[in-house]
């Protein structure tokens, strides 16, 4: 490391790290992904500036956390590319930092935005929601002739299996965006999306589909289930 490196260097250093672990480390993508989705809901809810400053601190934790679990992972790559029991206590510690953190900032979210959505939910779920049960089918249906088509444009994958977008995370969506309106619980319709969550996650881990192909294939099912609880609901 050169002494007096221009400070304009030592910032383009910085990002090109910043850029290295969003390139090469999934789950950094996923807390980018998941701080955007936070920061729009505080603006939606209209947060407080001591919870909006809690938020922001969880976030840059979990970043951070995240980071330097990537910098020792490389560094003990650097040292040695076979099995140590050094080296894996080493990786094993930095990647259970980052899950504390995560588990942090999942309470941290709890404790802040629940309340607010346990406010909000029902009174979504009364305008949007008049539900014969059948409405479920029809989301499951168009959610599945939807996820084909697109594959068959896209040409990748086969129908059940593979491909853009993921079948399975389209349908967990509906599963759980069906119970959000069902239920009428905003604590059940929470579990149900986590679960949908995990759903979407085993299918990147068993490296069936990419982060896009499972974000993808979440959205259309929530989209095309509420668009039918809308259009139920509206008629």
């Amino acid at each position: 490391m050169l002494r007096g490196r221009p400070l304009i260097e030592s910032f383009n250093c910085a990002f090109d790290g910043i850029v290295y672990a969003l390139k090469t480390q999934r789950n950094m993508r996923i807390h980018f992904l998941s701080t955007a989705i936070v920061l729009l809901l505080s603006l939606y809810l209209k947060l407080e500036k001591l919870e909006i400053l809690i938020l922001f601190v969880t976030i840059a934790f979990v970043i951070f956390a995240e980071m330097i679990n990537t910098a020792i992972e490389a560094t003990v790559d650097l040292v040695t590319q076979e099995f140590h029991p050094i080296a894996a206590i080493a990786k094993n510690v930095a990647a259970g930092a980052v899950l504390v953190s995560s588990v942090l900032a999942l309470v941290v979210g709890y404790v802040i935005l629940f309340p607010k959505f346990d406010l909000l939910i029902p009174s979504v779920i009364e305008i949007l929601v008049k539900t014969p049960a059948y409405l479920t089918l029809i989301a499951f249906l168009f959610t599945i002739v939807a996820v084909i088509s697109m594959k068959a444009i896209t040409h990748k994958g086969r129908p059940c299996q593979g491909g853009m977008p993921s079948g399975h995370a389209a349908l967990g969506a509906v599963a759980a965006t069906t119970i959000l309106f069902l239920t009428h619980n905003s604590l059940i319709a929470m579990l149900a999306f986590l679960l949908a969550f995990i759903i979407a996650e085993s299918r990147m881990e068993a490296k069936i589909h990419t982060l896009s192909e499972v974000v993808t294939g979440g959205l259309i099912g929530f989209l095309i289930t509420l668009l039918v609880f809308q259009l139920r609901g509206g008629g």
